[in-house]
C-alpha cells in the first residue's frame, strides 16, 4: 500500500507543478496587464501566489483538517523555505555564476530576514497566536509598498521576465499524458479569467490530496508528520521553482533566479503561514502549537538566511560554482539530520 500511496504523491506534485506552469501562472499574467501592475508589483503579489499556491493552500488544509494536523502546513512552509534559499541558489549558482543585482536584494534580504526571526522567535514557546499571524501579513502590506516604491529609493534595471508567447496545447503539442488529461479539461487561455478560477479549484483539491496522503503516509511509516512535510511536501511543491530557476540562470540571469527565490520564500512565511493561521485561530479561538522538528528547522532557516547575507557581502553580490557546491552540501546534510535525528 505505501508504493501506491507514494505514488499518489509524485502524481499530485507533478500535477501540481504543470497546472502552476501552464496555466495558473498564465492566467495571472494575463490578469495583471489587465489591472495594470507594474512587473515589481505583480511580481511581489500576483506571480508570488502563482509560484507559491501549492503551499499555501497545503498549509490552508492542513489546519483545517480535523485533528492535531497544523505541523504538516508548518512544516511544508518551513521546510520549503529552506529548500528554496539553500538548493534553489545552490543549483543556479552551479549552473552559471552570476553578479547580482543588489538593490532589490538588499530590499528582500530585509524583509525576508525580519520575517525569518520574527518566525524563529513565534515558534519560540511552541505556538503561534492571532496576533502573530497578522504581524505577518501586515508586514507582507509594507513588503509590497516597499516593492512598489523601491525604485525611487535605489535605482535599477526590471529583473522582469520577458513575456512568454502563449500557445494553445494544439498549437505546440503535448509530450506527456499530464499535459494532454490537462490541455483537455482546460478552457482556452484566451478565457483567462476562467482558467483562473479553475485552476485554483484544481490546486486547492491537489493541496487537499497531498495533506490526506503526508497523514497517512507518516502513519504507515510511524514517522512524524512534520517530518514528512519538512522533507517531502517541501520538496514536492518546490522542484517547479527550481527548474525554472535553472532555466533562468543558464540564459544568464541568475539575479533573477535568486531573487524569485527569495521573493517566494516572503510570501510563504508571511502570508502562506500568516493568512492559515489567522483563519485557524479565529475558527477555534485557540493559539496552534508547534513540535520541536519545526523548532529546529526553522532555526536552521535562520542560520541559512545569514549564511546567505554574509557570504553575498563577502562575494561582493556575486555567486558561482563554490557557492552552489556549499549550499547543496548543507542541504543534503540537513535532510540527512532530519531523517535521522528523534
Amino acid at each position: 500500500m505505501i508504493i501506491l500511496y507514494t505514488l499518489a504523491l509524485l502524481v499530485c506534485f507533478v500535477l501540481l507543478a504543470r497546472i502552476v506552469d501552464l496555466f495558473f501562472i498564465a492566467s495571472l499574467d494575463k490578469i495583471s496587464h489587465d489591472l495594470r501592475l507594474s512587473s515589481d508589483a505583480a511580481g511581489a503579489t500576483l506571480m508570488a501566489i502563482g509560484s507559491s499556491a501549492p503551499e499555501l493552500f497545503v498549509a490552508l488544509f492542513s489546519v483545517l483538517k480535523p485533528g492535531d494536523h497544523q505541523a504538516i502546513g508548518i512544516g511544508s512552509i518551513v521546510g520549503s523555505a529552506i529548500f528554496n534559499l539553500l538548493v534553489i541558489v545552490g543549483a543556479a549558482a552551479l549552473v552559471r555564476k552570476a553578479r547580482l543585482t543588489w538593490q532589490p536584494m538588499v530590499r528582500d534580504l530585509f524583509f525576508y530576514t525580519l520575517a525569518v526571526v520574527l518566525l524563529v522567535w513565534f515558534i519560540w514557546d511552541g505556538r503561534f497566536t492571532l496576533t502573530e499571524a497578522i504581524v505577518f501579513l501586515g508586514i507582507y502590506i509594507f513588503y509590497v509598498i516597499a516593492v512598489v516604491y523601491w525604485k525611487k529609493v535605489l535605482p535599477y534595471n526590471d529583473l522582469s521576465f520577458d513575456e512568454r508567447e502563449e500557445q494553445d496545447c494544439a498549437e505546440k503539442g503535448v509530450l506527456n499524458i499530464f499535459d494532454r488529461l490537462l490541455c483537455r479539461i482546460f478552457p482556452d487561455k484566451k478565457h483567462y479569467y476562467r482558467v483562473f478560477l479553475l485552476s485554483i479549484f484544481i490546486i486547492a483539491g491537489l493541496s487537499w490530496a497531498l495533506v490526506e496522503l503526508a497523514v497517512v503516509i507518516s502513519y504507515i511509516l510511524n514517522i512524524p508528520e512534520a517530518i514528512i512535510a519538512l522533507t517531502v511536501l517541501a520538496i514536492g511543491t518546490s522542484v517547479p521553482d527550481l527548474i525554472s530557476s535553472m532555466i533562468v540562470a543558464r540564459q544568464g540571469r541568475g539575479d533573477m533566479a535568486v531573487s524569485n527565490a527569495i521573493g517566494s520564500n516572503i510570501f510563504d512565511i508571511l502570508v502562506g503561514l500568516g493568512l492559515p493561521l489567522a483563519i485557524f485561530v479565529l475558527m477555534s479561538n485557540e493559539a496552534i502549537s508547534t513540535g520541536g522538528d519545526i523548532s529546529r528547522s526553522a532555526i536552521i532557516l535562520f542560520g541559512s538566511v545569514v549564511l546567505l547575507i554574509v557570504w553575498l557581502l563577502l562575494s561582493r553580490w556575486r555567486i558561482g560554482k563554490i557557492t552552489g557546491v556549499v549550499f547543496l552540501g548543507i542541504y543534503f546534510l540537513y535532510v540527512l539530520s532530519e531523517i535521522l535525528m528523534p
